[in-house]
């Protein structure tokens, strides 16, 4: 695997630790199975370049920041959060929303520390 895919999935793993989503749940709001997402955290398969733009879009962020890494990608997640830090509601049958603001202790912040 090359490092920009590698540093993908790392990204990913990132951001699905941040936002507190199972891997259930982006493949819902990425419009993949369960399985495909697990494929593709677990190296076997890459992410294509179009999967990238829906999973920038999914979280929130820029597609480049997506690409730039997990510290890149979860300041982008942060600053796209509103004022308050939480996000915005979203209905309990819809695709999950980023959730969690970015306090000290949560797991937003340990995904920033470790990253």
């Amino acid at each position: 695997m090359g490092r920009t895919l590698g540093t993908l999935r790392i990204t990913v793993a990132a951001l699905r630790h941040a936002t507190e989503q199972s891997q259930a749940q982006l493949a819902a709001g990425v419009g993949l199975t369960q399985t495909k997402v697990s494929r593709r955290q677990s190296g076997s398969t890459a992410w294509t370049l179009d999967e990238a733009d829906l999973l920038a879009a999914h979280f929130g962020i820029p597609v480049l920041a997506l690409l730039a890494g997990p510290t890149e990608a979860c300041e982008a997640l942060a600053r796209s959060l509103p004022p308050g830090g939480q996000p915005a509601p979203h209905p309990p049958d819809g695709p999950s929303a980023p959730q969690g603001p970015a306090r000290p202790g949560t797991p937003f912040a340990s995904a920033l520390e470790h990253s």
